[in-house]
């Protein structure tokens, strides 16, 4: 039987999705087996998450014809209230969250952003070196003599501080978005 540890370590495969409730902007991810669910869902403010058990599961589950997403914040957690349909029969369900323990927090979210953001400084650094290299075997042709058959394929050398700035002014004008991009992380239907 798959306890909520073994929960918890499978959540760490499963992607961020953006979702919405209303007018209410969340990252979430989450984790189903027969023995039961964790749910990690965070407004990047604060991350709550609620972690059930098949017992759980059974004793909370209403069917109800109806369909509907709401969401309640309060300073104790999160409540989620879903009405949809699945496979064809009703479903009904409240998730009950509760704020999630730093250490959740820290491996579920900021190291694996941090890694990310490491790992993509790093793929720039490499494509700046090669553009930078690409540049320069270039302007070593032209001097050569080699000239371009066609004068569409002309570019600008690359220029890196300009590159840096751009870079830069992109990722202020990121940070003061109200909302998730569901280009970047998907979305949960």
């Amino acid at each position: 039987m798959e306890g909520s540890e073994e929960l918890e370590s499978s959540l760490l495969t499963q992607p961020w999705a953006s979702v919405c409730f209303g007018e209410s902007a969340f990252l979430a991810k989450a984790c189903f087996r027969d023995t039961g669910y964790i749910l990690l869902i965070s407004d990047l403010s604060s991350v709550w998450y609620e972690s059930a058990d098949a017992e759980t599961v059974g004793q909370r589950s209403k069917p109800d014809a109806a369909t509907s997403f709401s969401c309640h914040r309060a300073a104790s957690g999160l409540s989620l209230h879903v009405k949809s349909e699945l496979s064809g029969l009703p479903f009904y369900w409240d998730f009950h969250c509760c704020l999630a323990p730093v250490e959740m927090v820290s491996r579920h979210l900021v190291r694996p952003l941090i890694q990310m953001s490491l790992a993509l400084q790093y793929q720039v650094q490499e494509l700046t070196s090669l553009l930078l290299q690409k540049d320069a075997e270039i302007e070593d042709y032209r001097e050569s003599g080699a000239a371009l058959s066609r004068d569409r394929l002309q570019t600008k050398p690359f220029q890196e501080e300009m590159f840096q700035q751009n870079f830069m002014a992109e990722v202020r004008s990121a940070a003061s978005l109200p909302s998730f991009s569901t280009g970047v992380v998907g979305s949960w239907s």
